[in-house]
């Protein structure tokens, strides 16, 4: 669960910062350059039929003939690179499905299991038994004993 939002947290990023990029590429396009502003008040200000000559044009799109011209070309705005998501995101990892490797522990667990309780049964019956045989053998030890001291 927890991997699962920390990629949506990080979709969420990438996709804060497309967005962040593309509005400040906007913003570029759509502000004036300060050159342009001042160009257009000085030709509100001054008389087109004197000053006509001494405009400073400058060229976004177009690429003048004319040698005087080209200097007025401008550079064309550079846009703030981003990365596409996809090609930020790192390859979905191959996700194993974990009901494929459930193995017992042996092969006759089950058996085993099943049994258990029967199992249990004979080793309290053979415990008592072996108890049993071992108080015969103590009884005829002391009979034996007992026969020996009364020879004596």
């Amino acid at each position: 669960m927890a991997a699962e939002e920390d990629s949506i947290e990080q979709v969420v990023a990438a996709r804060r910062e497309r967005l962040r990029a593309l509005k400040e590429a906007q913003e570029l396009l759509m502000t004036p350059d300060e050159d342009s502003a001042q160009a257009e008040s000085k030709a509100e200000n001054t008389d087109a039929a004197g000053e006509e000559n001494s405009l400073n044009l400058k060229f976004r799109n177009y690429l003048p003939h004319d040698k005087e011209l080209q200097e007025g070309k401008l550079a064309p705005p550079q846009l703030p690179k981003f990365e596409e998501p996809l090609l930020m995101a790192p390859p979905p990892e191959k996700k194993e499905d974990p009901f494929l490797n459930i193995a017992p522990k042996k092969p006759n667990w089950d058996l085993r299991r099943d049994v258990q309780k029967k199992l249990d049964k004979l080793e309290r019956r053979t415990q008592k038994a072996l108890f049993k045989l071992m108080e015969e053998q103590e009884r005829q030890k002391q009979l034996e004993s007992d026969g020996t001291m009364e020879e004596e």
